[in-house]
Order: C-alpha cells, then structure tokens, then sequence
C-alpha cells in the first residue's frame, strides 16, 4: 500500500480549483461504470453544477467534505452529510465515497474512510449508514468493520442503464460499541 503518492485533507470551503477536480474524479467514476447517482455520458457543467451544490452544504455546516490529492490534482474524496432530522442528531450518512480510477488499489479508500469516521466523530456523530452498488466497496467495507444490513433490489440505475441493486451498512462509533 502506497499512502506517501496522495494527500488527504478536510475542505472546509470551496472555489473553482478543487471543483473543478472534483467534477473531474466524479466523470471518471462515472465513466467507469460506478452508481453514484448519475448518468453517462455526464456532462462537464452536470458535474460542476453537483459539487457547487455540495459547497453550499460544506458551507453551511451541513456537509463534510475531505478530498484527496496527488501530484496530478484531485484523486478521491468523501462527504458526511450531517445536516438530519431533528431525531438522529447522532447519525450522518457517509456520501459519494469516490477514488479516481488511476489512484485504486493504493489504500486510498480506506483512508477516506478513516477520515471520515474521525470527523464524524469530531463533529459528535455516533452512528453512520451509507449505501452503494459496488462490489468493491462493499469488501472495503466490510474489512474497516462496518456492519451490512442488507440488499434492496432494483434500487437504482447503472451509468449506462439497467437496475440494480443498493446494499445498506452503518458502522457505530459509539465508545465501547
């Protein structure tokens, strides 16, 4: 596992720069066959209008962001979205869990997710729950100990069409759990 090619980093405000790389490592996921809510081809201005959208979250204090960098800019990044009901003011949702294809199998996802847990845990967070359609992510997953729930099918669509399914887990941070 190469960690010393990449660096990782909390974004507590964006501008056109990260954006742009950001727009860039969602194409290519996209482009790659991942489920990630959109569709292919997805369209440059498409892509940039999502992550505007996300830094009115970041902003706002109502999403975390950590991205990752290597030399050729933007390689991978993580959300919390920790702006819930007025019920689970103890829980985020773990969102958009992204690794440009050049920057896989380096150990870089599941220092996104080490991230992520630890400012979850920053920001008073207990309990996380995401969802995903990858095969891949579900082994990383599984490996960092969160905890599947279970498998909804025909959930959503794949980039270049047709069903699938979604599988569901959540990972307690609570103290002694």
């Amino acid at each position: 596992m190469n960690t010393t090619s990449w660096s990782l980093r909390r974004v507590r405000a964006l501008d056109d720069a990260p954006i742009d790389g950001l727009a860039d490592v969602l194409i290519d996921c996209v482009e790659g066959g991942a489920s990630v809510s959109f569709m292919h081809p997805l369209r440059r201005d498409r892509a940039v209008a999502f992550w505007r959208r996300v830094a009115q979250g970041v902003a706002a204090g109502e999403r975390a962001l950590l991205v990752a960098e290597d030399a050729r800019g933007v390689c991978g990044t993580v959300q919390l979205v920790l702006e819930q009901p007025e019920n689970q003011p103890h829980r985020a949702e773990l969102s958009k869990m992204l690794v440009h294809r050049r920057a896989r199998r380096r150990g870089l996802g599941a220092a996104l997710m080490q991230a992520a847990e630890a400012a979850a845990r920053e920001c008073g967070k207990t309990l996380l729950v995401l969802d995903t359609a990858s095969a891949d992510a579900e082994r990383l997953y599984e490996r960092m100990g969160w905890e599947r729930v279970g498998v909804i099918p025909g959930y959503a669509l794949l980039p270049q069409g047709g069903l699938c399914g979604t599988t569901v887990y959540y990972r307690n941070l609570a103290p002694g759990r």
